[in-house]
């Protein structure tokens, strides 16, 4: 979880700073990844609004750490583990499970009360994919297995 929170340091978004990290059934790391706009995509010229018209917000240009972190891979996840420092959104959870990942392990779930992170959680059962919140102080707390 230490990798995750360090990878979200490198996003620029002034308002959340999300991290990701996929590690290997052995746990070695795999892949890194924080929200940003996309390669060739310029996160001084697009905007980090959470506010205003869609085209002047970040949600239609920003790419989740999660997404981040299964596309930069460029490796079989069959069987991987992520962890996020925030729960991941329905669009990453398509993602995950398409990937082959098994286990999520994330920090904050302060969206929980959302559609998206519902559905994320209805998709996750289905397909057989655990999730578990990680206490910062090094306590883990079952979530879902």
């Amino acid at each position: 979880m230490g990798i995750a929170l360090l990878s979200a340091q490198r996003s620029k978004d002034p308002n959340t700073q999300v991290g990701a990290c996929i590690v290997g059934q052995d746990n070695k790391i795999l892949s890194l990844g924080y929200n940003g706009m996309p390669i060739g995509c310029s996160d001084d010229e697009l905007p980090w609004s959470n506010q205003g018209e869609a085209l002047d917000t970040k949600y239609l240009f920003v790419c989740h750490a999660e997404l981040n972190a299964i596309l930069n891979s460029g490796k079989d996840l069959s069987g991987a583990k992520l962890y996020t420092t925030l729960f991941p959104c329905n669009e990453c959870a398509k993602a995950i499970i398409q990937s082959g990942i098994k286990e999520v392990v994330y920090c904050s779930d302060k969206y929980a009360d959302t559609e998206s992170t519902i559905a994320s959680k209805k998709m996750f059962g289905m397909a057989g994919v655990c999730y578990r919140g990680y206490d910062l102080h090094g306590k883990e707390i079952t979530i879902n297995l």
